[in-house]
């Protein structure tokens, strides 16, 4: 059997399947304040009954990450920055405690200047004085030497609690999108890892001895154990997590618009000839462009819980803010706990007949309230709201859309040269979504359809996600080296050394290390999705070869939901 969690903003919602059937299910409030106490109330709900030693797997999508980044509640990082001449690395400034270094790599990974000792020890002092806890060391071409990130590391060592080097991040050769995204991991460091911690913990004592994994950003899952070092990567896992559902559930085959509408949120991805699109270089957190891989999403403030408003004019808005739940959820304690209430797209969902969620009474009690306010009826103030929250949703799609046929076509699997995505239908997942159903289609004018088990589809995509890694191998033939960035893994080779020689290592100490972090339950074989061999010359010929391989598991689900 297979667990999946999904900790949602307003809502978590949990899944037991077994070969595919939903066997069990809950939808329990989230509570911002304490995320762990929500997971343990979702796992009590749905383990009645159950024998938890026959779940062999638990996935987990998580706002931790996000929340903590989007809410500016992540800690001081000291960034140690190296790059040596061609570039500013003051472009690339982040946090309050920035410092660059002397020291200098050149492309091939050769030292053109060393570190300066003196001045690595003035910084980690100066730092270490201001009570950083948490670093981050980045060099220019710290994918082809990590030697001198692994300096700065060691210069502040004494005083670090973690560090994240550049090279250990990705293997891609960006260098001011590798200090955004170490800077990010290295700042939501210890709050995720509390978190992992307990979220340990809480699965051993309910007796679940299975594998544990969290939801990333691409659509694919890390090992608990990997992800406490690299938890930048479980940015948007939740948005993941319903692509993955889509995926299991409708089984998509052409061009098509997924819709997640939740209680805070609206998550909207995109399908091209039945594949998911991804951000091709890296997503953006914040201002800032990073190594961490993900689907293309974009989440605009419109879901069951966002607030109504009126203005002078008699115009009537829905979000993007959320003030508390909906009326219609507000005697409920558990989801009302210490908040204040307001009339809510829900509410007005209810006014019209359109769903019938929570304490009715209420949310028509709330509405009539604020029409009278506005001078309005309470059923065209009802209306006004949904068409509102309508078109937004309507909108936002479209430009989705209209961005993405600008530009080329990258998708999970591959890249779709002169692609133009024209929808061909929408699905609805999440709470509101059968009342919003109808009134989307009214405007798209394709069909909207709503798969089975649409209000926990998240769960059930987090739930059968596989787990997925990339790593990149570099050879140089001439230094008789080898290394692997991601996995730390630096060994010398003979010169004879091969592509072929290559790419069967990279596969090998992908399948090793996932194994080695608990990972291999749910994970497929590796494959080799880039590989290169290029000649080195000097004045006498031939001196060596240059080999770079890209090795990844793919993202995608262990087996389609039975339904």
């Amino acid at each position: 059997m297979l667990l999946g969690i999904d900790v949602g903003g307003t809502h978590t919602d949990t899944v037991i399947l077994d070969d595919g059937r939903v066997v069990a299910e809950a939808k329990i409030p989230t509570d911002h304040d304490d995320l762990l106490s929500s997971i343990q109330g979702a796992l009590d709900a749905v383990l009645t009954g159950m024998d938890p030693a026959q779940i062999r797997s638990v996935n987990l999508s998580t706002t931790l990450s996000t929340n903590a980044i989007v809410e500016n509640k992540i800690e001081d990082v000291g960034v140690l920055v190296s790059t040596g001449p061609g570039i500013d690395p003051e472009n690339y400034r982040v946090g309050g405690h920035y410092h660059v270094v002397a020291g200098a790599v050149d492309h091939r990974g050769t030292e053109v200047m060393a570190p300066d000792e003196q001045q690595l020890e003035e910084v980690a002092l100066s730092m270490e004085q201001a009570g950083i806890k948490v670093f981050a060391a980045v060099g220019k071409f710290s994918t082809r030497n990590p030697d001198h990130e692994r300096a700065m590391a060691g210069a502040v060592g004494h005083a670090a609690d973690f560090v994240t080097m550049g090279h250990g991040v990705s293997g891609v050769l960006n260098f001011p999108r590798r200090v955004a995204t170490a800077y990010f991991n290295s700042a939501v460091w210890r709050t995720y890892n509390d978190f992992a911690w307990a979220m340990q913990e809480s699965l051993t004592g309910r007796g679940l001895k299975a594998e544990i994994n969290i939801l990333k950003a691409d659509g694919g899952t890390l090992p608990l154990a990997v992800s406490r070092r690299r938890p930048i990567e479980t940015i948007l896992s939740g948005p993941a997590a319903s692509v993955m559902g889509m995926i299991a559930l409708c089984d998509p085959r052409d061009d098509s618009v997924l819709l997640d509408i939740g209680g805070t949120t609206t998550d909207i991805a995109v399908f091209a000839d039945g594949s998911p699109v991804i951000e091709d270089q890296g997503m953006t957190v914040g201002s800032y462009p990073t190594l961490v891989k993900s689907l293309k999403i974009r989440s605009i403030g419109v879901g069951g819980d966002s607030v109504i408003r009126v203005n002078s004019e008699g115009m009537v808005t829905v979000g993007p803010d959320r003030k508390g739940p909906a009326l219609a959820t507000c005697g409920n304690s558990k989801i009302a706990k210490g908040q204040a209430c307001s009339p809510a797209l829900t509410d007005a969902l209810n006014t019209l007949g359109l769903s019938a969620f929570g304490d009715v009474e209420a949310s028509r009690r709330g509405i009539r309230k604020l029409a009278e306010l506005s001078d309005l009826a309470p059923e065209v103030l009802a209306r006004r709201a949904v068409d509102n929250a309508r078109d937004k949703i309507v909108a936002a799609a479209n430009d989705l859309v209209d961005e993405l046929n600008d530009r080329p076509v990258y998708t999970i699997l591959e890249l779709l040269k002169g692609k133009t995505v024209r929808p061909k239908r929408y699905s609805l997942m999440g709470g509101p979504a059968q009342a919003m159903g109808p009134q989307l289609e009214e405007v798209l004018g394709v069909p909207v359809t709503l798969p089975a088990h649409f209000a926990v589809a998240n769960a059930i995509g987090a739930a059968l996600t596989r787990t997925t890694m990339d790593v990149e191998l570099f050879a140089d033939t001439q230094k008789k080296r080898m290394f692997i960035p991601g996995l730390g893994i630096a060994t010398d080779i003979p010169a004879s050394y091969t592509l072929e020689q290559a790419e069967r290592d990279a596969e090998k100490a992908l399948k090793d290390y996932l194994v080695g972090m608990g990972g291999g339950e749910t994970a497929a074989e590796p494959e080799i999705s880039e590989s290169g061999s290029f000649n080195m010359v000097d004045d006498h010929g031939t001196v060596g070869r240059n080999i770079r391989v890209k090795c990844q598991i793919q993202p995608g689900i262990v087996t389609r939901a039975r339904v």
